[in-house]
């Protein structure tokens, strides 16, 4: 059994390396096509890319506390959220998604697409070092919320606010900016155009998010419901 489990062990890490290094390769490649400073500064020079402090505050708050609720405290990785994914996996045989990190999403959306890969994934852990290391947690929000899409080919906050409700994403109220933030995650199954009645579902979702993350307490959102 020692030299069963010891074989294993070899064989596992063997792995491991192999993806690793193949991950890296993939990784200088796309750097090597565009550095990421490039491609952050080709994103920022869009003529409607919005700066944090004109952005909902509401829809940063539910962005997060949906899509990476330890955003601001963790290095790129929620280990964390990794663990519960193979508890549950161990547990009950099934993979639950939602390991992903905002950091994780942009660069995924930045470099590699959404493809399933390993390999991919092992490139992905490198770049989200390097956007870590080179960015603040504000600016990387302010990346993805002007990155990512909300469906209905609204790519980025902009387009979402103004395509959706015709407003600056810094007038957004907190009804449309908690239905935004559930929709990047399948955007095509949550836009608003023929798909509403799901993304009033997943708004839900978000506004529940927010409460289990001691955001905003059920009076406080009742309060902000009514008043929109």
């Amino acid at each position: 059994m020692k030299k069963v489990l010891k074989w294993t062990v070899s064989i596992l890490l063997s792995v491991f390396l192999i993806f690793t290094l193949l991950g890296f390769m993939e990784y200088r490649s796309v750097l090597a096509e565009m550095p990421l400073e490039d491609k952050v500064t080709q994103v920022q020079s869009k003529s409607n890319y919005v700066k944090i402090d004109d952005i909902s505050e509401y829809l940063l708050k539910a962005t997060i506390a949906t899509e990476d609720q330890r955003f601001y405290s963790h290095h790129g990785v929620d280990f964390i959220a990794y663990g519960r994914i193979l508890y549950v996996l161990i547990t009950s045989g099934k993979i639950n998604s939602g390991g992903s990190t905002i950091s994780q999403q942009l660069a995924k959306n930045l470099y590699f697409g959404y493809e399933p890969s390993i390999i991919r994934k092992f490139a992905e852990f490198f770049m989200v070092h390097d956007i870590e290391t080179r960015y603040e947690k504000d600016e990387i929000l302010e990346l993805y919320v002007n990155y990512i899409n909300y469906g209905d080919n609204h790519m980025g906050i902009y387009q979402a606010s103004q395509g959706y409700f015709h407003k600056e994403p810094k007038d957004l109220s907190f009804n449309e900016a908690t239905l935004l933030a559930g929709i990047p995650q399948s955007p095509a199954n949550y836009q608003l155009s023929n798909h509403a009645d799901m993304a009033y579902k997943r708004q839900q979702v978000v506004i529940r998010a927010l409460i289990d993350n001691h955001i905003y307490t059920q009076e406080e959102i009742e309060e902000l419901l009514n008043g929109d």
